[in-house]
């Protein structure tokens, strides 16, 4: 791998970053990112990336305003440091559920973000499973969108026996993502139809589809506070399922949500390390974390040498 690439990691994906060195073989450049009394954040980068190729590895997870100030500073420090090019690695884009004004008076706070990190100097983005595709179109600069699918298949195909798997989308909107998962792995497909009475509420209704005797594997981008997954995990297994398994790639668990998936008759939850893992999802007896280093060391040499990325997914 050419020695032109600096990778830089965040406070937030620290882990994730040096995973992502070690598969390029590569060390990660040295970033001081420290705070003031104040807590106003400064970051020093401690080697010269003069005309090198730099790959900043930082989600914008919680907390995710710090996190996402980080991640502005350490692009305008590689910027005046006169960096060839900057692409922002973004595991897990933060905001990207706000891609869309629901009633007046409120913002399209996604599209705020992508101006932020754009106007900080960043040439490029490569980000995993946005929440919402159209956020891509939100960049003013080249933005891969890079899938967990292929990641996730190979550790479902290792796990679950070909001819009882079904996949399930835990809601009508994840109908595409499921389809496609469902395909890679030649396995039927099922919905949860659900109605969202409030937010952070949900309310499963019936089963579309025969979901009797089948191990079934629930799809979806994001799990925050883990109720839609327990309540669609719950209907399945009274649905006659087999057993309930879900693939998330980003776990964001906030609030009670592992205990509530550790309690719940769920067989497993697999979620990605696009999200630094707490202590307390890396202890539940049903969750469990596989890592995208590969996949995001792969394009970002990809990126650097110019090769195609959308040949990973096909």
């Amino acid at each position: 791998m050419t020695s032109s690439i600096k990778i830089i990691a965040g406070n937030a994906s620290r882990p994730l970053a040096e995973a992502i060195a070690a598969y390029l073989e590569l060390p990660l450049a040295s970033c001081m990112v420290r705070r003031f009394a104040d807590m106003e954040i400064f970051v020093e980068l401690q080697e010269n990336v003069r005309g090198e190729d730099v790959f900043i590895v930082q989600s914008t997870s919680f907390p995710a305003n710090d996190h996402l100030m980080e991640l502005l500073i350490m692009i305008d420090a590689a910027r005046r440091s006169s960096a060839r090019r900057i692409t922002a690695v973004i595991p897990y884009f933060g905001y990207a559920r706000q891609d869309r004004r629901t009633s007046g008076r409120t913002p399209i706070s996604a599209k705020l973000v992508c101006n932020l990190i754009t106007e900080a100097g960043a040439d490029r983005v490569l980000t995993l499973d946005l929440h919402a595709g159209q956020i891509q179109g939100f960049f003013d600069i080249p933005t891969d969108n890079l899938f967990a699918a292929p990641v996730m298949v190979r550790d479902i195909k290792e796990r679950l026996a070909p001819g009882q798997r079904m996949v399930v989308s835990p809601d009508v909107g994840g109908v595409v993502r499921a389809r496609a998962l469902a395909k890679r792995i030649d396995a039927s497909l099922a919905i949860v139809d659900k109605r969202r009475e409030r937010a952070g509420e949900s309310e499963v209704m019936n089963i579309i589809g025969d979901v009797e005797g089948q191990s079934c594997i629930l799809v979806d981008d994001i799990v925050d506070s883990g109720g839609t997954l327990v309540n669609a995990a719950e209907a399945l297994l009274n649905a006659g399922a087999k057993d309930v398994s879900a693939y998330i790639t980003h776990g964001v668990l906030s609030g009670g949500a592992v205990s509530r998936i550790a309690a719940s008759r769920m067989k497993e939850l697999v979620i990605t390390d696009s999200i630094l893992p707490t202590q307390a999802v890396k202890l539940a007896r049903n969750i469990r974390v596989i890592s995208i280093a590969p996949l995001l060391g792969e394009a970002i040499g990809r990126t650097a040498t110019e090769s195609s990325v959308s040949s990973l997914f096909t």
